[in-house]
């Protein structure tokens, strides 16, 4: 895969001057190099992976967190095994105890991957966000740490928009457009290992054989080789692959959503309509695809300019107050 990534362009790199405004307008992914390099955080790590993580001990919770080990041999990746299970296992641990464990296997070829995801830096840490964030304006992120040795977290995406910072050790993100999606050969929708669809793909070792669009997807792929200090901005639903390279790593990210909190998500409609429509003689499917371009996808005044403004409701621009009623509606749907 080196050879490949070889031949992949550059994610652009900007200067961190007028953030704020570069994360409005940007639809691209785009790298700002060292814009957190001034944090404590970093700097301890450029003294030791040790300093590292005695500077997270510091202001750490005294509350279990949730960890993810590979088995040995796995060369740090989180996937499924043979029979499409998780190859790690997960627990709950403090985390000097889990810090004591990468202690006592740092350096070693052999030794499994450990992994914390998606920890809530408010709810697990006092005082790390003061001292380690990016001001982002009136936006209102969840920032999230992602800790743990050698890893490499196969090619997924999110919903949010993300600033994904480097705090600690190295990163590589491999990058896709949202239309990329058939050519990175995705697994079960249901069946994930952190709750996102994961591209079946091995980077390292892909079987063009068996996965013969992946090449497709390559020819649009970008790569940004991430040190401490730097940052990657992912725009919503972009595919990412991304790699921990250094023996202990340390990312902060940032999520937030251009649209309100009270909206659905996409990914719960999906999910159902593959259990309402998708198995669905052709015809019916035909009509569902032309009731969704009429209600959804195209709108407009044809759908409501014959009801009366007042009594449109849900068929009305969405309020907080309507997706509550939609949201109940379909509970009570559901559940019967």
């Amino acid at each position: 895969m080196a050879d490949v990534l070889a031949d992949i362009a550059r994610v652009p790199e900007v200067e961190a001057m007028d953030l704020d405004r570069r994360l409005r307008d940007a639809d691209r992914p785009f790298v700002v190099r060292g814009l957190v390099a001034h944090w404590p955080l970093v700097q301890a790590g450029r003294r030791s992976a040790r300093d590292a993580r005695a500077y997270l001990l510091r202001h750490h919770r005294d509350r279990a967190f949730a960890v993810s080990v590979g088995a040995p041999g796995s060369g740090g990746r989180l996937f499924y095994d043979a029979a499409m299970r998780m190859n790690f296992r997960e627990a709950r641990a403090t985390l000097p105890d889990i810090f004591a464990r990468i202690d006592a296997s740092e350096g070693r070829d052999d030794a499994p991957a450990v992994y914390l995801g998606s920890v809530d830096v408010h709810d697990f840490f006092q005082g790390l966000h003061e001292a380690n964030h990016v001001p982002l304006g009136d936006r209102d992120p969840i920032a999230s740490l992602w800790m743990g040795t050698r890893s490499r977290i196969a090619a997924h995406n999110d919903t949010p928009n993300n600033l994904a910072c480097v705090a600690v050790g190295r990163r590589r993100f491999t990058i896709f457009p949202r239309d990329q999606f058939a050519n990175l050969y995705l697994g079960p929708v249901d069946n994930t290992p952190a709750g996102r669809t994961i591209s079946m793909v091995d980077f390292h070792a892909p079987d063009f054989a068996a996965h013969p669009r992946f090449r497709d997807a390559l020819d649009h792929a970008q790569v940004a080789d991430l040190d401490a200090g730097d940052a990657v901005f992912i725009p919503a639903m972009w595919w990412h692959h991304v790699e921990g390279l250094a023996d202990f790593n340390v990312l902060l990210n940032y999520w937030w959503r251009e649209t309100p909190a009270w909206m659905g998500q996409p990914q719960d409609a999906l999910t159902h309509a593959m259990m309402a429509i998708r198995d669905l003689p052709a015809d019916e499917k035909a009509h569902w695809r032309a009731m969704f371009d009429h209600y959804v996808f195209d709108g407009g005044d044809a759908v409501t300019a014959h009801i009366p403004a007042d009594a449109r409701s849900v068929l009305a621009p969405l309020t907080p107050e309507s997706a509550a009623r939609i949201r109940g509606f379909l509970l009570q749907q559901l559940s019967r």
